[in-house]
């Protein structure tokens, strides 16, 4: 993304973020500090293309490609633990899309165990676990 693009983006953002302060500020003053569950359930699961874009081949040419970088973004967010369960989730969607398997994911969220711990492995393996059941049947038979 350019400078120019980067920043319209942020303050789009910055200003969505505002008006829905005050919207919850209007409604009820005790909403301001409410924060929304299933909040990755309103943000759809980017294309493969998007996310190849986005995060591999095209801003990033000589870097990791777009299934990697997600597979990092998993390892750091199971670290974190129950703080970042939403964006888990969201970001284990994103990566199937993007070509990892279950089986690769679960073992990203096993490594890091060593350094999260058994708490935050297991909390990331049911939020990954949770969105393979939501995942539609890939139609093999084999």
């Amino acid at each position: 993304m350019t400078d120019q693009m980067t920043e319209a983006w942020t303050k789009m953002m910055q200003s969505m973020l505002e008006q829905s302060q005050q919207m919850a500020r209007a409604f009820n003053p005790a909403l301001e500090t409410f924060r929304a569950t299933g909040f990755e359930d309103l943000v759809p699961t980017m294309s493969k293309d998007f996310m190849e874009m986005a995060f591999g081949k095209t801003f990033n040419r000589d870097g990791l490609d777009s299934k990697t970088r997600l597979l990092v973004t998993i390892a750091a967010l199971t670290v974190l633990g129950a703080h970042a369960e939403p964006q888990l989730k969201l970001t284990v969607r994103h990566a199937l899309e993007a070509g990892a398997s279950e089986r690769e994911i679960a073992e990203v969220i096993y490594q890091m165990s060593m350094f999260g711990g058994l708490p935050a492995m297991q909390k990331a393996l049911e939020v990954a676990q949770a969105v393979f059941a939501e995942q539609e049947p890939k139609g093999d038979d084999a």
